[in-house]
């Protein structure tokens, strides 16, 4: 009994002094997030820019609520109350011209603000509802939509005008033709010998007569005026031009695409449930219309995008399949807008292809709905990057006050930049220019210039600054290394800055609007608990890709004495994301887990691997049709640098990440395993034909039209290669990425025979995990695999 208790206590010995300790644990960290402290969010001014209103949580409530500081008081911070928040909220707003007047409706009626007076007066109190109001370039009056309709309110005259005549039906039939004959004619004896006898009897049936005709009459008029009848079909954006002389209307017509049932096996009702969730990946497209109702000719027509240059283009991915006869036809097309210039004479309307190769900016001509092409961009990959937008339009576009220049986002340079593009003349000037990007621009309230936030300083960083409205000396306002996310006061002289860093959770800061102001810091939540700690600022390094490329990462070193030799792989999810940056991580339960894992002795990286935000278009799109391809040579060309430079074991190589991040796992220890002997692969997707298609579509085009694309990066056709050690980790309410996903991947492996796998299943999670229980479950098992299967015994 004596040996057996000598020989437990050098184990336990030994085991302290070959392992390195931490005074983390996967509990600790995993813990609600609110043991961190309180970080504010959502900030907005009052209306006299005295104040900033946030969302913030000093109370330790369920959720966080709304708080103050006043700016001459600038120490205290107090909660507001539900009677003046109440207070503060408001519709949407809309300013006029000079921003002196301000409209909003609250219930059936129009407010209206003078600004400087700070006065406000009732419009209108109307008896339906009410929205989309505007200040039309006589701003006098007002636009606004009600009952499938557009109205006009005149100021001066306080007169309401119906402006369209929109029937939500179909068109009645016209009234049967006469036959010539006289109501005594029709009538039988009876009926005439009573009429003819008897007085009061007749003057009633005369004044039904009437009545009749004069109903019909009223009908036949209102036929005769011209009503546009949506044969019951939706319309939305309904809208005035400023001049009056148009109005315009969107028809969405869904596509009949098939959903996904994701089973709850844990309804409260003790039942097993089904959710309904997306399509997949192949849907057929919706299809959007724009209409014009000419208010002067009483007519309705619609847009033309048959002329549009390119409409009928193929694909580049086409001719790896010359044994298919590609039909030519006009692509698929969503359209967007009009947007209107500020006096109403002009109007454009952005085309996006289905397909997403193609982006049109276009003229439309209001008498007759023919497109004009202003700019069109093409990619062989799919549009995108910031201010872009998507596949149903969105992003940046607007027209100058001056009612001749445009502006827009695009990648024409390879990364995304502002453009002027003068409409009458055609030509087009760049605003910014360089190998960083632009995001959020918008106009200051006088329009001399531009605000925006650009990555210039350094991809991981992110700075606002003011530019004049045609372009030249662009102006940093802010100066703090890390992520600035700025709110400018109504009077536009101070900024409102939620900053954060690396290892420094968000803050609110507050500064003038002025070149080398000095930020001034309003809150400071971090808890006593989290400040105890002593949190990591990892490196950011670049490594060299075997094609010459240089990937950013954040590296974790451990202390030498501590320094185990092995390493792990964070691949982030989404794909395009940006997680190798200088500030607070969305994925901050990550970032603990990796500072857990330095301090016992592993060296991690985590990349921003080709298809993540922030480097531009060839890195965004250096995925195309082949996911796993260099996406995965950079995980594999990471290690490379590891071992090379810092001392790792080639032989104790472990990887981990969730929903793409899963993805990458799977692939690199299918198709790798030769580099990567242990993986804990996350709600991750395995066969992405099963996938959505917004997203995967853009990247892998379909699987009917490019099942290459589909079955060289789906892992699932890969999973013979398994060698090393895996664990599957998945919610089973994951209406994301489906639980079928990993499933059917299991019963792949089982048939090939594979053991040296297990899987955990988390019946109450969707894709994105909430109950910390779960949370600390899956990472204590993340933990486990590295643990026994990375270290080697001393």
């Amino acid at each position: 009994m004596q040996r057996k208790l000598f020989l437990l206590a050098f184990l336990f010995l030994y085991l302290t002094e070959s392992f390195a300790q931490s005074t983390l644990s996967v509990d600790y960290i995993m813990r609600d997030p609110k043991w961190l402290g309180t970080f504010p969010s959502s900030p907005f001014w009052s209306e006299d820019g005295n104040q900033l209103y946030f969302k913030y949580n000093l109370e330790k409530d369920p959720a966080d609520s709304l708080y103050k500081i006043d700016l001459n008081r600038p120490t205290q911070i107090s909660k507001v109350h539900w009677p003046e928040e109440k207070a503060l909220s408001k519709p949407v707003s809309v300013f006029n011209s000079d921003q002196r007047l301000r409209i909003y409706r609250k219930d059936n009626s129009i407010i209206l603000e003078e600004q400087k007076k700070k006065t406000s007066s009732t419009l209108l109190e109307w008896t339906e509802p009410i929205s989309n109001l505007q200040f039309l370039a006589n701003e006098n009056r007002i636009s606004f939509n009600s009952g499938g309709n557009i109205y006009v309110y005149d100021r001066s005259t306080k007169a309401v005008t119906k402006i369209t005549s929109i029937s939500n039906g179909s068109k009645p039939a016209a009234p049967a033709a006469t036959t010539g004959e006289s109501a005594e004619s029709k009538r039988g004896f009876l009926e005439a010998e009573n009429l003819e006898l008897l007085n009061v009897v007749r003057e009633r049936k005369e004044a039904q007569e009437k009545s009749r005709a004069y109903r019909t009459a009223i009908r036949e008029a209102s036929i005769s005026k011209f009503v546009y009848y949506t044969q019951g079909k939706n319309l939305s954006n309904l809208q005035l031009s400023p001049d009056e002389k148009f109005a315009t209307f969107s028809i969405f017509t869904p596509a009949a695409n098939k959903n996904t049932a994701v089973p709850n096996y844990v309804d409260a009702s003790g039942y097993t449930e089904n959710l309904s969730s997306r399509s997949k990946v192949g849907t057929k497209p919706a299809k959007v219309e724009i209409g014009i109702y000419d208010l002067t000719r009483d007519t309705v027509y619609f847009v033309t995008t048959s002329s549009l240059p390119g409409i009928k283009d193929l694909p580049d991915f086409t001719s790896d399949y010359p044994e298919k006869k590609w039909e030519e036809k006009e692509r698929d097309i969503t359209l967007s807008g009009p947007v209107f210039s500020p006096d109403g004479k002009r109007a454009i309307i952005q085309v996006r292809a289905f397909d997403n190769k193609d982006r049109w900016i276009t003229e439309v001509n209001l008498t007759t709905g023919e497109l004009k092409i202003l700019d069109r961009q093409r990619d062989e990959a799919w549009i995108g990057g910031p201010g872009v937008g998507g596949g149903f339009g969105g992003g940046v576009l607007g027209w100058l006050p001056d009612n001749q220049h445009i502006y827009f986002q695009s990648e024409e340079s390879g990364y995304s930049h502002m453009y002027l593009l003068n409409v009458p003349s055609g030509a087009k000037k760049a605003l910014t220019s360089g190998k960083f990007e632009v995001f959020d621009p918008f106009l200051s309230k006088d329009k001399k210039y531009w605000y925006l936030t650009t990555s210039e300083v350094d991809p991981g960083e992110r700075h606002f600054y003011r530019m004049p409205v045609m372009g030249g000396k662009i102006e940093k306002l802010t100066t703090m290394m890390g992520n600035n996310s700025v709110v400018l006061s109504p009077d536009e002289k101070k900024l409102a800055i939620i900053y954060s860093y690396s290892n420094i959770p968000a803050e609110l800061y507050v500064q003038d609007n002025k070149v080398g102001s000095k930020p001034q810091k309003l809150t400071s939540g971090q808890s006593e608990e989290f400040k105890a700690y002593n949190w990591r600022d990892p490196q950011i390094v670049r490594f060299a890709a075997q094609d010459g490329a240089q990937v950013p990462a954040r590296l974790y070193l451990p202390e030498a004495s501590k320094k185990n030799g092995a390493a792990v792989i964070f691949v982030h999810g989404a794909g395009y994301l940006q997680n190798a940056h200088k500030w607070w991580s969305t994925y901050f339960r990550e970032y603990m887990f990796h500072n857990l894992l330095t301090d016992l002795g592993y060296t991690v990286l985590d990349m921003d691997y080709r298809a993540s935000a922030g480097y531009g278009r060839d890195w965004r799109t250096g995925i195309y049709r082949h996911m796993g391809g260099k996406d995965l040579s950079d995980h594999v060309d990471g290690v490379k640098y590891l071992v090379e430079h810092h001392g790792v074991n080639s032989q104790s190589i472990g990887i981990y990440g969730g929903s793409y991040g899963g993805f990458i796992t799977l692939m690199a220890l299918f198709n790798h395993p030769d580099v990567f002997k242990s993986g804990a692969a996350l709600r991750s997707v395995t066969d992405w034909a099963h996938y959505n298609h917004g997203y995967t579509a853009n990247i892998l085009n379909t699987p009917e039209e490019d099942p290459i694309a589909y079955r060289r990066s789906s892992p699932i056709y890969f999973a013979e290669g398994l060698q090393g050690n895996l664990l599957i980790a998945h919610g089973m309410v994951d209406t994301n990425v489906h639980f079928q996903d990993v499933v059917r991947l299991s019963q792949r492996l089982i048939e090939l025979g594979k053991d040296n796998w297990e899987m955990a299943l988390y019946p109450v999670e969707d894709h994105g995990f909430i109950e910390p229980s779960s949370w600390a479950d899956e990472y204590k098992r993340i933990l486990k695999l590295f643990n026994t299967t990375l270290l080697e015994s001393k």
